[in-house]
């Protein structure tokens, strides 16, 4: 959470560890005994569920562990009821998108979302 939603690292921890941030379904590769790939998804609600967290640390990456925890979490989704699985991906990070695209996931609609202080 403090790599994907600049957070400080005391916020980041809090929020992971608050139970109302966590997802309840869990997939962490490791290899060797080091963590390096983790996604989670959502209780599926009125038939759908929701991807994410995703996250792979830097030094990981490009090795096809996203990919794979992805495709986890989205059958346990299915398997405990949903019948659609949701993810929201960055547009302008290619590298998820087609991580997302070779699992199966298909583009739905596009938006943005502003904040002015």
């Amino acid at each position: 959470m403090q790599e994907l939603d600049g957070l400080p690292p005391r916020e980041a921890e809090a929020r992971a560890m608050d139970a109302q941030w966590m997802s309840a379904g869990h997939v962490l590769w490791l290899v060797d005994g080091v963590p390096v790939s983790w996604a989670a998804s959502t209780t599926p609600v009125a038939g759908v569920s929701r991807v994410g967290p995703v996250y792979t640390p830097p030094e990981h990456r490009r090795h096809g562990y996203a990919a794979a925890v992805t495709a986890a979490v989205c059958r346990w989704a299915h398997s405990a009821g949903a019948a659609h699985v949701v993810l929201t991906a960055d547009l302008a990070n290619p590298t998820a998108n087609s991580v997302y695209h070779g699992i199966g996931f298909r583009p739905v609609s596009d938006w943005s979302a502003y904040r002015w202080d």
